[in-house]
């Protein structure tokens, strides 16, 4: 069964209006003004009103009247007790992918001796207390959950709270707390959106304040994230999930195309962009598409993403599609081509890389134990995926002898006053005499 659909981007790469281009490569730079105001005013409500202003906003935004906010541990436990047992099997494997992949980042302690007498050192110092978000909406997302838990269990994070938007009961999915549960996370807030980024930022009565927050969400969420950037540490900014598939004459065209309709199965909003080295393997891999979409239970979904922003341009070289490819700094980016290994070592800007056609994103999304919080809209040029690293902040300390001392003083001394700072230049006068 073909299903008809529309693609925002297709044909010739290079025949593409310079619009369309610098869509591509631009797409996260416009915010939207009326939804920034929304924003802040959520903000202010939690900031003024606290836990008053989150049960109001449960009722107004979700409907649903929350008696409390923190759901009890009991909840937590009976959750995974009622999972079925294969899911249950499932998150188990992938937490624990997750842990050994994490744990092979954990960082230890340096030590340099800068001269003699002058020792430099870096120490890795977990965080107090860091927030984790899980979208709900349109699902209920565990693999968040244990993506933003488990690498801050192994960094040694000393407390890990939780929030996530209630359903209809009241309370995040039940995957989710078994989830939370499975992972060690210490408290769960039933609260979503930018007010539940607000609440772990700002803290209430109830809710604690974090020291850092991460996780994906919709565009309050994100958005939320840069207006209170000064009130605690995030991970990268996240947008719409995205997907680019570079795919050569050898690939197969129905693997490709299944990577596109997973990713734009995501969102109305998501981004599956397919760069053929090859005319007639894009016409292939757009066929496959009307001949896959047709059976697709999230088809209204797929069929808004591709059209929006949805793509299968072709280009003539595999160095034309990596030039694309860079440019673009997709979030996910699949290597579709004969010799993966040898394309990655050209590859510069992607959240994380998919070797070859069986290495489906999918995996990545749940199993392979890699994190799957990574930068979108472009910002994978200059953040990186989530890691063991986002869970510690670095104490730096040094230590100088007083056989050091005397080596330094006389040009510290030279730079100090250089700068109009004479203070600084007697401090290390002082020790300009002392022998070893």
């Amino acid at each position: 069964m073909r299903g008809e659909f529309k693609l925002r981007f297709t044909g010739p790469y290079s025949e593409l209006p310079p619009a369309d281009k610098a869509l591509l490569v631009e797409r996260g730079a416009v915010r939207d003004v009326t939804l920034s105001d929304r924003v802040a005013e959520i903000i202010d409500r939690v900031r003024v009103h606290g836990d008053a202003a989150l049960r109001e906003m449960a009722s107004e935004l979700d409907g649903v009247r929350l008696d409390e906010l923190e759901v009890p541990r009991e909840a937590l436990v009976e959750a995974l007790k009622r999972t079925p047992i294969e899911l249950r099997q499932a998150m188990e494997r992938s937490a624990g992918n997750i842990r050994r992949f994490h744990e092979a980042q954990r960082p230890g302690v340096s030590s340099i001796l800068i001269e003699p007498g002058v020792t430099v050192s870096r120490r890795p110092d977990p965080l107090g207390r860091v927030g984790v978000y899980a979208p709900g909406g349109r699902a209920s997302y565990p693999s968040s959950v244990l993506m933003g838990a488990v690498p801050a269990k192994v960094a040694g994070v000393g407390e890990i709270v939780l929030c996530s938007p209630p359903s209809a009961s009241g309370s995040p999915g039940q995957t989710v707390l078994a989830a939370a549960q499975l992972a060690g996370v210490d408290r769960v807030f039933a609260i979503g959106g930018s007010g539940a980024i607000a609440a772990m930022c700002l803290g209430t009565a109830t809710i604690p304040r974090v020291d850092k927050i991460v996780g994906p969400g919709n565009a309050y969420v994100a958005e939320a994230k840069l207006q209170l950037a000064t009130a605690a540490s995030f991970d990268s900014p996240a947008g719409p999930s995205e997907l680019l598939v570079i795919a050569d004459a050898n690939a197969n065209p129905a693997s490709v195309a299944r990577e596109a309709l997973a990713q734009a199965e995501h969102d109305p909003l998501a981004i599956a962009i397919v760069v053929a080295i090859d005319s007639e393997m894009a016409r292939r891999i757009r066929e496959e598409i009307s001949m896959q979409i047709g059976n697709a239970m999230r088809r209204e979904i797929i069929v808004t993403s591709l059209a929006e922003r949805g793509g299968v341009v072709s280009v003539e070289s595999i160095d034309d599609a990596l030039a694309i490819s860079n440019a673009f700094a997709p979030e996910h980016l699949m290597l579709a081509v004969s010799n993966p290994r040898q394309v990655l070592e050209r590859v510069r800007n992607a959240g994380t890389v998919f070797l070859g056609e069986s290495s489906s994103v999918a995996f990545g999304d749940y199993m392979t134990g890699a994190n799957h919080v990574l930068p979108t809209g472009g910002l994978a040029r200059s953040y990186s995926g989530l890691s063991t690293l986002d869970f510690v902040r670095w104490t730096t300390f040094q230590e100088v002898t007083p056989f050091g001392a005397a080596n330094l003083a006389k040009d510290v001394s030279i730079f100090a006053e250089a700068e109009g700072l004479s203070a600084h230049a007697a401090a290390s006068l002082a020790w300009a005499r002392v022998s070893s």
